[in-house]
This record gives C-alpha cells, sequence and structure tokens, in this order.
C-alpha cells in the first residue's frame, strides 16, 4: 500500500513537472526576433527567417514560418551543393568518391552555413 501510494505521489509530482516545463516552452516563442535567430540558428537560419513572411509583408507563425524557414535552408543548402562538391579534390587533383566525398561535402556546407 506505501508503494502504491509512493509512486502515485511521484507520479502527480513528475506530471506537474511535465505541465510547468510546458508552460514555460513557449516564453522564448515571443522572444524578440532578433534575439531567437542568433540563439538557435546560424547565419542561413537567420537569413531564412527573416525571409518568412506572408504576401502581405507580415511576419508568419506556426506551422506556416517553420514550413518557409525548412524550405528555404533546404534550399540554401542545395545552393551550396555544388559549389562543394567542385571543391572536393584530393592533393593530387583526382575528385574524392565515396566516404571522403561525403565527408567533405558536408564539412564544407558546415563552414558555409557558419
Amino acid at each position: 500500500m506505501k508503494k502504491l501510494l509512493s509512486l502515485v505521489a511521484l507520479g502527480i509530482c513528475l506530471s506537474f513537472g511535465a505541465a510547468q516545463a510546458q508552460d514555460k516552452a513557449p516564453a522564448p516563442a515571443a522572444a524578440p526576433a532578433a534575439a531567437a535567430p542568433a540563439a538557435t540558428a546560424p547565419a542561413a537560419g537567420a537569413s531564412c527567417e527573416a525571409k518568412a513572411v506572408d504576401k502581405n509583408g507580415k511576419a508568419l507563425a506556426g506551422a506556416a514560418k517553420a514550413s518557409s524557414i525548412k524550405k528555404c535552408e533546404k534550399e540554401t543548402k542545395a545552393a551550396a551543393a555544388p559549389a562543394c562538391a567542385a571543391k572536393a579534390v584530393d592533393k593530387n587533383g583526382k575528385p574524392l568518391a565515396g566516404a571522403a566525398k561525403n565527408s567533405f561535402i558536408k564539412k564544407c556546407e558546415k563552414d558555409a552555413k557558419a
């Protein structure tokens, strides 16, 4: 009986903790737009967030904003891929292949975002 009561009490405490954590999560989203990109996304993400506006010039919100940013970042990455692929050569001037090429392109795209 004591174990049952202690498990119920523990469950209640954890559920209140989760409820408070969910209440605190929206607060950073309400933070100024200039602070959010610097803390959560690289420079490419910041420019994509700035481009997330509707046809009337108002800032997008919610799922539309997330979708717009995701699409923009995907396009930015795709635009950087050909430039990185052209640079993917070894010290003898031969094109890289396989895992070496994948690793180089991944690093190149990461550096391009920074």
